[in-house]
């Protein structure tokens, strides 16, 4: 017989998550998921990495849909619905960086500011001078 798994502790999120919640809010995402989760240790991470492909294809069948390129089914999305399922990549991304590392804000701040020095020429900032 399956052993039950104990039900996660709800998640109260701030009314309007903004960068300085962000890694709270991912932090606490992150626990509820591990509250929750049915595989443990490097199944577990590897699961969670690949739930990225998943959403990907969320975003690939909003855009689809969006653009009305399935002949079947026509227009089935909006621009919004894309735009919801690309920040679920980003939420999962996050989430699975953190459960990769818990220095998850520092790693991700020094790989955007080398993606930024590399392509804008500038460390981070992008402002027009």
């Amino acid at each position: 017989m399956p052993q039950s798994r104990p039900e996660p502790e709800p998640l109260s999120p701030p009314s309007q998550p903004g960068p300085a919640d962000l890694w709270a809010t991912v932090d606490a995402l992150q626990a509820w998921l591990d509250a929750g989760r049915v595989h443990d240790g490097l199944e577990g991470l590897l699961l969670r990495v690949l739930k990225l492909s998943e959403e990907v294809g969320e975003v690939a069948q909003a855009v689809i849909g969006a653009t009305g390129q399935n002949p079947r089914k026509g227009v089935t999305h909006g621009w919004d619905d894309v735009q919801s399922e690309l920040c679920d990549v980003i939420i999962t991304a996050l989430v699975a960086l953190r459960t990769l590392t818990p220095d998850a804000p520092t790693v991700f701040a020094g790989h955007l500011a080398r993606v930024a020095e590399r392509s804008l020429g500038c460390a981070g900032d992008h402002r027009p001078t």
